[in-house]
């Protein structure tokens, strides 16, 4: 009689009681890591707010002092839009606002002495003001919010207070440099503090399930396989928020002095992620072709869940190297030593979905290597070489025939080769 599963001998409480179990451990993992999301966004929160309410001071006191005595509002107000809006996008903000004031002002003044004032005239004012700025800058934003406000002003305060365009335009750039000279100098973030804790879930999250993927392989467990995908799937959301920290960080080490000496790891850094968002995909890609290869029931060499896990450990090592600004020499052993795990696994026999797992752990093994500095031709043929002797180690190859020395004939004399005549 054949073999019959180890799941098919389970009752069903038992089965019930592990997928239990399984569901679990998801469920604390998953608010483990929703509790740190909150704490990294408490930081940056409280960050973003010490910068705003230092800006605003120090705007408001700039237009008192330089404009005398008067409700300076909008130079504390520019400030704090500049500090609130993207990290990443600040100083872009910052000439979008100088921008959509002047744009307010040009189309308000122009119109306000072509049709007098009034409440059609101000909305006629405000809708041109915005178009203009929509035309100008192509999308909406900033720079259309600040060119539609400023109409408005200079429609409705102009004819009872005149003289309002060079105060607005003064505040505007008063505010807008105050919030950049605040994060540029005052007060910037660590850059490398900022990326690492953007990327730690985005890596912990991956090397967990390539780690799960792994011990589906070794257990035959194919709903464990399926798991594991949804959850690669769910990590859209931490690397939107890593792409962003990207972004900051490069506002950073572009405009603050003090963080300039960090350009070199900042760019490591990225270079980096950019690979981690390709090894995302072929990681989603290895978790669903295991999960069919069990489905189907197709042979699982021992070699295959080994290089699954590999590839993960130099996930790791390559983010801890980038962290602490250590050596890549780790992770690059690690993932050769996975293109070559993956190579005995092709040696032990696979089938269909087998191959195509074994060529995405391959081709995620040469981008991981290309993550540490190897250049495209380098990492390909690192990973053939070594993939090659894996499979070699298994399967050798057949040797060439050898020459065997010509029998003798019964005598004991050698024969005697013909010569043809000249």
């Amino acid at each position: 009689m054949p073999e019959r599963r180890a799941d098919t001998v389970r009752s069903p409480l038992d089965r019930a009681a592990v997928q239990g179990r399984q569901a679990f451990s998801a469920a604390r993992s998953r608010s483990g890591a929703a509790g740190r999301l909150r704490a990294r966004q408490l930081e940056v929160t409280l960050m973003i707010a010490a910068q705003a309410g230092l800006a605003a001071a120090l705007a408001a006191m700039l237009a008192q002092w330089l404009l005398g005595p008067g409700a300076h509002v909008f130079a504390p107000a520019a400030a704090v839009g500049t500090i609130a809006t993207a990290i990443g996008q600040r100083a872009r903000r910052t000439l979008e606002l100088l921008v959509g004031v002047g744009l307010g002002i040009v189309v308000g003044d122009l119109l306000r002495d072509l049709l007098g004032s009034g409440a059609w005239q101000t909305g006629l004012v405000v809708g041109l003001a915005i178009a203009t700025a929509l035309v100008v800058a192509g999308r909406g934003g900033a720079l259309v919010g600040q060119a539609g406000g400023t109409a408005v002003l200079i429609a409705t305060l102009a004819p009872v207070q005149p003289g309002l365009e060079l105060p607005r335009i003064f505040d505007a750039l008063v505010g807008g440099l105050v919030g950049l000279f605040v994060v540029a100098l005052l007060l910037p973030v660590n850059p490398m503090r900022v990326l690492d804790r953007a990327a730690a879930p985005v890596v912990t999250w991956l090397t967990a399930q390539l780690d799960a993927t792994a011990r589906a392989l070794a257990r035959r467990d194919a709903d464990a396989a399926q798991r594991a995908l949804e959850d690669l799937r769910g990590l859209e959301p931490d690397v939107g928020r890593l792409n962003e920290a990207l972004s900051g960080a490069e506002e950073v080490v572009t405009i603050a002095p003090v963080r300039w000496h960090r350009r070199a790891e900042y760019h490591r850094f990225a270079e980096a992620v950019q690979h981690l968002e390709r090894l995302i995909l072929y990681a989603r890609s290895v978790a669903r072709r295991s999960a069919t290869a069990l489905q189907y029931d197709e042979p699982i060499p021992p070699a295959l869940p080994e290089a699954t896990a590999r590839l993960g450990d130099a996930v790791r090592e390559l983010h801890r190297a980038c962290r602490i600004g250590a050596d890549l020499t780790g992770a690059r052993r690690l993932a050769t030593e996975g293109a070559e795990l993956a190579g005995r696994a092709w040696g032990q026999g696979v089938r269909a979905f087998g191959e195509a797992m074994i060529s995405d752990l391959r081709t995620a093994d040469s981008e991981l290597l290309r993550a540490t500095g190897c250049p495209p031709d380098e990492a390909n043929r690192a990973v053939r070489r070594c993939a090659g002797a894996g499979e070699a180690a298994v399967r050798p190859p057949v040797r060439a025939r050898m020459r065997r020395p010509a029998r003798r004939r019964a005598g004991g004399r050698r024969p005697v080769r013909s010569v043809a005549s000249g």
